[in-house]
């Protein structure tokens, strides 16, 4: 059983702390991805879990048995990081084999799981060479290879694929999916990047500042985020956030902002008319066109990205600085243009302008 549950886990490095005191269970065999900017935490905790750091308070368990203070090579993990620590002057195969050499495994079983795990691989053809003869992408399966060789039952790995290139970043994603999916493993992973988190994991630990900002499975987290700095973390473009306030209009809720107004649902709480709020909603949410209809705002185009399958619209409006529509690429708009646009009433977010938190 390779549960890890972490019970007010603390770390701090002087003064600064840089977790504070978070509570988290990681299932048996999931996928789950902490993700959040630089300096949010997560890879401490991932370097706690691994025992590389101890926490200044708190407890980790691991299966059944508690290793808050136990050493990293006495935890049954497996890691990879950023920095592959490939031996230069060993051949693929005996970077492989390295880990089992030092538990003084049997020659015959080392050379079977070496070419196992190469095989899983698909590295086999490599074992041969050295990692400065292989390709990035190779060199990144070459030190998972090693990692899964000693068979762990937890997998730790700490941004394995930000020295990639973006096609290979794109095919290791999909090659880790599948690795998790033959190995059954209960799999810890580290990054910033968004599209790695909502690709792969089953569930996705967001942080900030050190604390867990949201828990959720991927849709989830896009589709409800519980915060207003998860709004943002999610999704290409950034969210648009437009500061204003919750007015009642012949009953019907809606959202005005300095000239700008928007329908909200009429199941929206009744408790937020005459409230501040910051409205959210994402560029897909936004409906926009050149031609003026009923319930619209007037705005105008600023800037054009085309995308292929669809077109990135940003534009001004009044009560909003800038705003970005995603919009079909044979929508007729260029910089300069007049455009109209409302929101899906439904996929509006709505966020406490001092705590950031939802408030619908």
């Amino acid at each position: 059983m390779a549960q890890i549950i972490l019970k007010d886990l603390v770390k701090a490095f002087g003064s600064f702390t840089a977790v504070k005191g978070i509570n988290l269970e990681i299932r048996d065999g999931e996928f789950l991805i902490m993700v959040g900017p630089s300096g949010c935490g997560k890879t401490t905790t991932l370097n706690m879990i691994s025992g590389l750091v101890m926490p200044s308070s708190g407890e980790i368990t691991i299966g059944n048995r508690v290793v808050t203070r136990t050493e990293p090579g006495e935890r049954g993990l497996g890691m990879v990081f950023q920095d592959l620590a490939l031996f230069p002057h060993m051949s693929v195969y005996d970077n492989i084999a390295f880990g089992l050499r030092v538990k003084h495994v049997a020659a015959g079983e080392i050379e079977a799981r070496v070419r196992s795990a190469a095989g899983a691989m698909h590295i086999a053809g490599l074992l041969g060479k050295r990692p400065g003869q292989c390709s990035g992408g190779e060199a990144q399966r070459v030190a998972l290879a090693r990692t899964i060789v000693t068979n762990p039952a937890v997998y730790l790995m700490d941004e394995p694929l930000s020295s990639l290139d973006a096609k290979l970043r794109i095919d290791m994603r999909t090659e880790l999916k599948n690795l998790h999916e033959e190995l059954k493993g209960t799999f810890v992973y580290v990054t910033h990047d968004q599209a790695e988190a909502m690709t792969m994991a089953d569930r996705i630990v967001v942080m900030n500042a050190g604390t867990i900002e949201q828990l959720g499975g991927p849709l989830d987290i896009y589709r409800r985020p519980a915060t207003r700095f998860v709004a943002g973390f999610f999704g290409m473009p950034t969210m648009n956030f437009i500061d204003g306030e919750i007015v009642a209009d012949n009953g019907a809720p809606r959202f005005a902002a300095d000239g700008l107004a928007a329908a909200m649902p009429k199941e929206l709480d009744a408790g937020l008319a005459g409230r501040k709020v910051v409205l959210g909603v994402r560029a897909e949410h936004v409906i926009a066109r050149r031609a003026r209809a009923a319930g619209t705002n007037p705005g105008t185009v600023r800037l054009i990205e085309p995308l292929g399958d669809a077109t990135l619209v940003f534009f001004e409006a009044e009560g909003a600085e800038r705003l970005v529509a995603k919009v079909d690429p044979d929508t007729p708009l260029s910089p300069g243009a007049p455009i109209h646009f409302r929101f899906d009433a439904a996929s509006c977010h709505l966020f406490d302008p001092g705590t950031g938190a939802r408030l619908n």
